[in-house]
């Protein structure tokens, strides 16, 4: 009998070997799977964890962060990136460190991506209990804060023994490249764990390739959807992220060429076609346009692709006429099966190749026709909208700016506020997958933080292009440590913080369902007697970003130039007016909490307002 091979390591090293011998191949070229991680060290990690990483600094870089919550925010950005091929651990301390990242876990949830969480945990011998930062629990000593992250995340373990990472490492892995179960993993490292040897056997740190498994699509499922599809008189295509992630862009510009169906884009969606194409009637839903919106409630058959159909897609579900038939072709079954769909389980690449070879169909005339014709009215709207002369800064004024000056390649980031709605409905796409709105979890703080993250990742495949960020003065507020991140580790960004006095968006949907501003706008926060306004450019200067305050959109685009042939980080800050420039046009119902009852006329008049769509809604899971 031939004696297994072994090699004695703590658990520590034995995780870090192990990941650093994961590849994949992409277009040809193998690559580490895990392109290293974000770290902060406490007494939880440092030791064990960090002794294992300093070994393997070439292999996987470990980046600095700032924040807990934004080193999450900087994994799930170069994710996105790599289009979930490739993904970064974070490494935190036993408690309030590790307890940072559960934001950052929700994001990643939310949005299907995989990222790695390890996680210091108290002594699993408990024998020093209780220990510094140990969240006592009296009925139940193994329940502790790092349970906490169980909703959040797609696996979750915690390691009691160094043999357990035999199991746990191959399925946290599997469950980070699964097209259907993707979402972030999280394992649980006891302090004391960490460091204790095992003889692991040498095999299982030999290098292995993976790949991401592409989901064939059900005969049956494919057949009956070509059926309904060859009845439709006004299909359209709803088009999400999950295109992007199969790498189907290609596939679904030739589906939709082939079979004349009219493409709409959901938020995640954006920058799966160009602006420019004949068949993108633009963006869907509560921050989509006019155009996507006016196709949607006259479809009779609705195909969607890789979305998970949430409500600023749907208007709350009030977007479609209320008989309109759905295909939601998806790797998820969960997806695939909302609200009545006829399900496609399956990659949407392989997906949409069945039906193209299936279908022997074209849209009516007449109906692509009424869908580019609402989509050239739309652009009319969004070119005045961007326009900047004689009235006050806006959103969409700076992203048009922009958008003129920017290189094709370059990738634009959005997440929490106003910008979100203003980006999704005024951004032209120049090309392919350069647009990341992060609306899953619609996080404030993700824009600095995630720009970082897809910078780290761009950096590698598209040095010469740059990461171009819109953050309203609320996020960053909240989070921008990561421009000294970014700094310190030669990523340049460019970051446009467009400052409208607090918290603009929220205070117009108070306006708009019959409330008075309050506690929004710094000027309407009862608790602040004298407001005043933040220094972002000595702020941004002070982390050795460069910085410069311009008073109009015309100076942003001077100033823009300058951020582009900068080699470092560069902050422009601009006023923007919290009430007027507002996009007005495009917005699909979306169902809010209004009070029922209420003292205030104005607040009883808008609840019934908003209440007048809901007879459109539809009814369904």
């Amino acid at each position: 009998m031939t004696t297994q091979a072994t090699i004695r390591l703590t658990t520590a090293q034995a995780i870090i070997r192990w990941l650093s011998n994961q590849f994949i191949k992409i277009d040809g070229e193998e690559l580490r799977l895990c392109g290293g991680g974000f770290g902060i060290f406490g007494h939880g990690n440092v030791t064990c964890l960090g002794e294992a990483l300093n070994g393997v600094r070439e292999e996987l870089p470990l980046y600095r962060g700032q924040n807990e919550q934004s080193m999450g925010f900087a994994a799930a950005g170069y994710a996105k990136q790599w289009l979930r091929q490739r993904f970064m651990f974070c490494t935190a301390s036993a408690g309030p460190g590790t307890a940072n990242l559960l934001t950052a876990a929700g994001l990643a949830h939310a949005n299907r991506l995989p990222m790695l969480l390890l996680c210091g945990d108290t002594f699993i011998t408990r024998l020093p209990d209780p220990v510094l930062q140990q969240m006592e629990n009296f009925g139940d000593p193994t329940f502790g804060v790092n349970d906490a992250f169980k909703p959040v995340v797609r696996y979750w373990d915690r390691i009691c023994h160094p043999a357990q990472i035999l199991h746990s490492l191959p399925n946290a892995i599997a469950t980070m490249l699964d097209p259907a179960d993707c979402g972030p993993v999280f394992l649980g490292l006891p302090q004391d764990v960490q460091g204790w040897t095992y003889d692991y056997p040498t095999k299982f740190f030999e290098k292995r390739v993976h790949r991401i498994r592409r989901q064939t699509p059900d005969p049956a499922e494919i057949a009956d959807a070509v059926a309904l599809l060859q009845t439709a008189q006004r299909p359209m295509i709803i088009a999400g992220g999950g295109v992007q992630y199969s790498g189907a862009t290609a596939e679904l510009t030739s589906f939709a060429e082939k079979h004349q169906i009219p493409v709409v884009e959901t938020i995640a969606g954006r920058a799966n076609m160009v602006a420019t194409h004949a068949l993108n009637i633009g963006p869907i839903g509560v921050t989509g346009s006019d155009s996507a919106n006016a196709v949607a409630e006259r479809a009779d058959v609705i195909l969607a692709i890789g979305t998970r159909l949430q409500d600023f897609t749907t208007g709350s579900w009030t977007a479609f006429d209320k008989d309109a038939q759905f295909i939601s072709v998806n790797a998820g079954r969960y997806d695939a099966g909302k609200h009545m769909s006829l399900p496609v389980v399956g990659d949407a690449k392989q997906s949409i190749k069945s039906l193209t070879d299936a279908l022997d169909y074209a849209a009516p005339a007449d109906w692509v026709s009424f869908a580019q014709g609402a989509r050239k009215k739309w652009d009319i709207y969004v070119a005045k909208n961007v326009a900047h002369g004689n009235r006050p800064n806006s959103y969409a004024q700076a992203i048009g700016v922009v958008n003129d000056l920017c290189d094709p390649r370059d990738r634009i980031v959005a997440a929490a506020g106003g910008l979100p709605a203003e980006v999704t409905a005024n951004w032209r796409t120049l090309d392919i997958g350069t647009v990341d709105v992060e609306f899953g979890f619609s996080c404030m703080g993700y824009e600095i933080a995630g720009a970082w993250g897809a910078r780290i990742a761009q950096e590698q495949r598209e040095p010469d292009r740059d990461v171009v960020t819109f953050c309203g003065d609320g996020s960053y507020m909240m989070l921008n440590s990561d421009i000294y991140s970014s700094v310190l580790s030669d990523k340049k960004l460019i970051v446009l913080v467009l400052d409208n006095g607090g918290f603009a968006v929220i205070n117009k949907l108070q306006n708009n369902t019959g409330n008075e501003s309050f506690n929004n706008l710094i000027e309407d926060c009862p608790t602040i007697p004298s407001p005043f306004a933040v220094d972002f450019v000595a702020h941004a200067a002070a982390m050795g970003a460069a910085a410069e305050k311009v008073a109009s959109p015309a100076e942003l685009g001077d100033a823009f130039k300058r951020a582009k042939a900068s080699d470092k980080t560069y902050v422009i800050v601009m006023d923007v007016d919290p009430y007027d420039g507002w996009t007005d046009q495009g917005h699909a119902w979306w169902e809010v909490g209004t009070p029922h009852v209420s003292d205030d006329e104005k607040v009883r008049q808008a609840h019934i307002d908003w209440e007048a769509s809901r007879d459109k809604q539809r009814r369904g899971v």
